[in-house]
């Protein structure tokens, strides 16, 4: 039991340590939660577009991560400006991040089928890390010693091309090269820029199914690149149904359900294929997408993304 405690509290301060060094929150839903990692998907829905996503990751563990994401986005009047707000809380353990974003993205029709959109965002987060509240073998360890309360602004950029039945963007969402120094006796930790690039294609299979691959890259630092390879099959413009691999050694099975023209509910469930699995019994994910305009017919058009 002491040996499974210690691997847990391992566990636990590695994902500190990420969280210190802000990378991107994780999500299995991304193609449906676009403005997470992308500031050019503003707008992309042609309607005022809310969504709520709810992550709960290795379930299990104590002190696991969990995210909380609320996006806001809308063209404007004139379709070619579009504006969008973004929420996101980060819990791992007692780190704990909330982030406030504001998008503009500027939309430009390429031909009668597609979109380029390039997209600008800025804001705060605020970052809250209690150590003094961790359970330590030596009291007066100084790593543990201080409690840290921070606000760290952020500014990013993408670029998002789509057509009704394909997408492909480009984003950097940290531009900003933050520099978190605890002092001459600790590591000095900076920032990471990654660059994230996400595509998709929908097929049409017959009158009842679509078939979409999707995929989503990340590039940071001279690590390996980072994949995430998706499959995802539309049965009769209701239910998705399909399976994601990460290279961070995990799977998951997702399920997507147009409930109605406007509402859209989702669900993954992922699972790690590494040594973690010994300890965590997997991820959970929710999302709920509600779009608010309807157009001139009185219909919201399909989306796929």
């Amino acid at each position: 039991m002491k040996a499974r405690s210690l691997y847990i509290l391992t566990i636990v301060l590695i994902s500190a340590i990420s969280a210190e060094a802000q990378q991107v929150a994780q999500y299995t839903q991304y193609m449906f939660n676009g403005l997470a990692i992308n500031p050019a998907y503003a707008g992309s829905h042609d309607a005022l577009s809310a969504t709520f996503l709810s992550r709960f990751q290795n379930v299990g563990l104590q002190g696991a991560p969990n995210t909380q994401t609320v996006s806001l986005h809308s063209p404007l009047l004139n379709k070619r400006v579009a504006l969008g707000l973004l929420v996101i809380h980060d819990r791992i353990s007692v780190v704990d991040q909330t982030g406030i974003h504001f998008s503009y993205a500027y939309r430009l029709p390429i031909s009668s089928k597609g979109t380029l959109s390039m997209g600008l965002q800025g804001g705060m987060s605020f970052y809250r890390a209690d150590y003094s509240h961790l359970d330590t073998y030596n009291p007066n360890d100084p790593v543990f010693g201080n409690d840290i309360r921070e606000a760290r602004p952020n500014i990013g950029a993408g670029l998002y091309y789509y057509t009704r039945l394909a997408y492909v963007g480009i984003s950097i969402p940290h531009l900003i090269n933050n520099v978190f120094d605890r002092g001459a006796q600790f590591q000095t930790i900076y920032q990471n820029k990654p660059v994230i690039v996400t595509g998709g294609y929908v097929f049409t299979l017959n009158r009842m199914l679509k078939f979409k691959p999707n995929a989503l890259l990340k590039f940071l630092d001279n690590r390996p690149v980072e994949f995430d390879l998706n499959a995802n099959l539309l049965m009769d413009e209701v239910v998705w149904v399909g399976l994601s691999y990460k290279s961070s050694n995990s799977m998951a099975l997702l399920l997507q359900a147009q409930v109605t023209d406007q509402i859209q509910f989702g669900y993954s469930y992922q699972v790690a294929t590494g040594p973690i699995n010994a300890v965590a019994v997997g991820s959970h994910e929710l999302m709920v997408n509600y779009r608010f305009v309807y157009n001139k017919k009185g219909l919201v058009s399909p989306r796929y993304f």
